[in-house]
């Protein structure tokens, strides 16, 4: 397809330039069917009275979006920005080591890759185990922090 638009071959899994965005996609892409199903079903909880009320006042489809469907959203956003907090560090280890080779490894190489060389290849057990500590205790502080921030700007938390 893209040769069809006049570019040339594109070496995306061997370019240190495409890499990136190939893992950032493959990411929306990933988390796009768990997302919807959620959303969505924050969304069957909205009474339609409200759309219909806001209709009879003259409310656009803009406005109704504004003061009704994204207020009903909130709470979800919230608790799904708390929950993602956790895992800020994590990678999906087994992507990045299946889509990692010799001309992509100076970008590929994330925190999982190297506790896996580190720990498995090179049998450094107790270095590796520090370092799954030390990622876990980020990622609960990080959970607490965007928590208790949650509860500042009056949303219920997960503690």
């Amino acid at each position: 397809m893209i040769g069809a638009f006049g570019f040339g071959p594109v070496p995306f899994l061997t370019s240190t330039s495409t890499f990136r965005s190939i893992m950032v996609i493959q990411g929306i892409w990933r988390g796009a069917g768990f997302g919807t199903i959620i959303f969505l079903a924050a969304l069957s909880g909205v009474d339609m009275e409200q759309y219909e009320a806001a209709i009879v006042d003259g409310a656009s489809r803009w406005q109704q979006c504004w003061h009704i469907t994204l207020p009903a959203l909130r709470t979800v956003v919230v608790l799904l920005l708390i929950l993602s907090m956790g895992s800020v560090l994590d990678t999906n280890f087994d992507q990045v080591i299946l889509l990692s080779n010799a001309g992509n490894r100076s970008v590929s190489d994330v925190i999982e890759v190297f506790v896996f060389r580190e720990g498995i290849v090179n049998g450094n057990f107790s270095f590796t185990t520090a370092i799954g500590l030390f990622q876990s205790l980020i990622g609960l502080f990080l959970v607490v922090v965007a928590d208790r921030g949650a509860k500042a700007v009056g949303e219920s938390g997960l503690f």
